[in-house]
């Protein structure tokens, strides 16, 4: 057997391609972001995507397109939807220098990690604030972005555009979104669950809802996000349903109406009396009698400022009687 030379065990080493001072500082920023130090990577990869690229060189134009992506994900994860829009437009120039496969795999992702962030947002807004008016502009956004690069999340961007408005109060807005050119290619067990949980709102129906949620189940409590909503639906149309209910009623028994809604009285009274005191019901308890009295609304503002009247000649009295007994004193 020939003995090795030193020579001969350090060739493959000589052979090696020295990496490019470029691919070293994407190794650093990629490191970075598995640490999570997103000010570092940040750093190192804005410096890097604007050194210019070595046309013939294909480890050139791969640092780059690796650093697009590295800086695509990184902004998404600060949630720096400006910074990707802007990275996405400066990309153009660099496409010319890829195959049409490659280019067009390249955008696709960096789309993609924006319009997630205009859903992320939106889910945001939904689940934190409550602010289903702002979480509709963004689902929207995302949705009309994920249809012209004909992506599938589509119908979820739609799912919970159509969610805002049942959340909104405003379950007519359903059937309008989904007669527009746009929405029409859109159908499924998705659109179909929102449309039924809309329709039940619509109707003031718990009985509607509860089916809904039963007939889509994998739909409905199945995704996290309309499941994190599902107890507000719920309480939402509790209390339109014994509004309706209520309705052709002055004076009725609690235990008629619970009938009616089929659910415990006590359950019935708990909810009519937070509703009185939140102002979304203009009546009393009659505990007594176990009835509910509902005021007429301008009845009722003229009952207020009576009460007011009494109040304050009754304080004025007793300010007239103190100050005598003061005297007398």
């Amino acid at each position: 057997m020939p003995e090795l030379t030193t020579t001969d065990s350090v060739q493959p080493m000589a052979d090696e391609k020295p990496k490019l001072p470029e691919q070293i500082e994407l190794e650093e920023a990629e490191a970075a972001l598995v640490e999570k130090n997103y000010k570092l990577a940040q750093e190192i990869l804005e410096k890097l995507v604007k050194r210019q690229v070595i046309v013939d060189d294909e480890d050139s134009v791969r640092i780059k397109e690796s650093t697009l992506l590295a800086l695509g994900k990184l902004y998404k994860e600060i949630k720096d939807a400006k910074a990707l829009a802007s990275l996405i437009k400066t990309t153009r120039p660099f496409l010319g220098l890829v195959s049409r496969a490659k280019a067009a795999k390249l955008v696709r992702t960096l789309v993609d990690l924006f319009l997630d962030m205009e859903a992320g947002t939106g889910i945001l807004h939904a689940a934190e604030d409550k602010d289903f008016k702002t979480a509709f502009s963004y689902f929207y956004e995302a949705f009309e972005g994920y249809d012209q690069i004909n992506s599938n999340k589509g119908i979820v961007a739609l799912k919970y555009m159509l969610l805002s408005k049942v959340m909104m109060n405003a379950p007519d807005d359903v059937n309008t979104l989904m007669s527009v050119k746009l929405a029409l290619k859109y159908s499924g067990q998705d659109v179909e669950a929102m449309k039924a949980v809309a329709q039940a709102s619509k109707k003031r129906s718990l009985a509607d809802f509860q089916q809904a949620l039963k007939d889509y189940k994998t739909e409905l409590s199945g995704d996290p996000m309309v499941h994190s909503h599902l107890g507000t639906l719920y309480d939402n149309l509790l209390e339109q349903n014994l509004c309706r209910l209520l309705e052709p009623f002055s004076n009725v028994q609690i235990e008629h109406i619970a009938h009616l809604i089929n659910l415990p009285q006590d359950v019935v009274e708990k909810k009519l009396s937070q509703m009185i005191l939140d102002k979304k019901l203009t009546g009393i308890l009659d505990q007594g009698s176990a009835n509910i009295v509902i005021f007429d609304e301008t009845a009722s503002d003229t009952q207020y400022q009576d009460a007011l009247v009494i109040i304050q000649n009754m304080s004025k009295v007793v300010d007239t009687l103190f100050s005598k007994t003061k005297k007398l004193s």
